[in-house]
């Protein structure tokens, strides 16, 4: 199983601002010597020993995490901006079929769909699947004049929409699927993912964003340890600091600290770091990852392994 991110910032896409990029141009300039440009050897060295928040970025892109099964089967949870960067970069199925699981329909999670490549393929199909009973009249919707120039229509005619219940775990392809529904205004849904491997072991993957953690998240009813409990891979949104979230009750997002105490109390493997404020920049979100490491190795003596989901990253389950 394989789980690539192409999109993992919330609420809207924040591209690198000019000031951002002149200050990691800066912040180089300023830890760079004569001996650390003296040959490739050396300036590799030396970008290595460079902070990540300076080498790279976590992206700009709102969700979209691709997860290609062991059989090839190919599942999309949710269709933000990175699903674009998705339709150029990775290949498609061999028989051009799509599973798509949406956690809910606000913008910033279905407002890439009219900008991926292979939905606009006659020989593309995709089976959409969700709880809610209106999700095709809501992706018809924003493909409406005057918001935008082609019509939902205009897309690939083997559109199928699957309306699923969170009582009823189903399959896809031999992959069993499990949801739940989790605090978010408007509802939002987590999603699990189990393969069984040729050896009879199971993996499983959790998609799980839009979501304001409460108590009754940690009290383990049979619904939500059917999605969580045990799961290899958590990918949960973290999108505020705690004094943020704080101030900003009810807004549907989650703190890292409340993640991991979340992965610890179900038993998570490894957790990501997801749906990234808008606001913060490379260096916040890291220094987010830094507080978040110290965190869960008090609290949960490193039991949960913790990560920042990053665009362009891949995750072999």
């Amino acid at each position: 199983m394989n789980i690539h991110f192409w999109g993992v910032r919330g609420s809207i896409p924040s591209p690198l601002t000019p000031g951002q990029i002149k200050a990691k141009i800066s912040t180089v300039l300023q830890r760079a010597t004569p001996e650390d440009v003296v040959n490739d050897e050396s300036r590799e060295r030396f970008l290595a020993s460079l902070p990540r928040w300076v080498y790279g970025t976590v992206g700009g892109n709102t969700a979209c995490v691709e997860l290609v099964a062991d059989k090839g089967t190919k599942l999309i949870f949710d269709a933000g901006s990175g699903i674009r960067v998705m339709g150029i970069l990775s290949a498609p199925p061999e028989d051009f079929h799509y599973h798509m699981l949406f956690s809910h329909f606000h913008w910033d999670h279905i407002q890439g769909l009219p900008f991926f490549g292979q939905a606009y393929n006659p020989r593309a199909v995709f089976d959409v699947y969700s709880p809610y009973p209106d999700m095709e009249k809501y992706l018809v919707d924003q493909m409406t004049s005057p918001y935008f120039p082609v019509p939902f229509s205009g897309l690939s005619k083997n559109f199928v929409f699957h309306v699923i219940k969170t009582e009823e775990p189903f399959e896809i392809d031999g992959l069993k699927v499990a949801c739940t529904e989790m605090f978010h205004p408007g509802k939002s849904f987590s999603y699990r993912v189990e393969e069984t491997c040729a050896d009879g072991t199971k993996k499983a993957f959790v998609y799980s964003t839009d979501v304001e953690l409460g108590e009754k998240d940690f009290v383990k009813t049979p619904e939500a340890a059917r999605v969580f409990e045990n799961a290899d891979v958590l990918v949960l949104d973290s999108q505020y600091t705690v004094e943020e979230l704080h101030r900003k009750p009810n807004w549907g997002h989650s703190a890292f600290c409340y993640a991991i105490d979340f992965a610890a109390v179900w038993n998570i493997k490894h957790l990501y770091l997801f749906h990234h404020e808008p606001t913060y920049d490379d260096r916040k979100i890291d220094s987010i990852y830094e507080s978040a490491k110290w965190y869960a190795n008090y609290s949960t003596n490193n039991t949960v392994s913790v990560h920042v989901a990053v665009e362009g990253q891949s995750v072999i389950i």
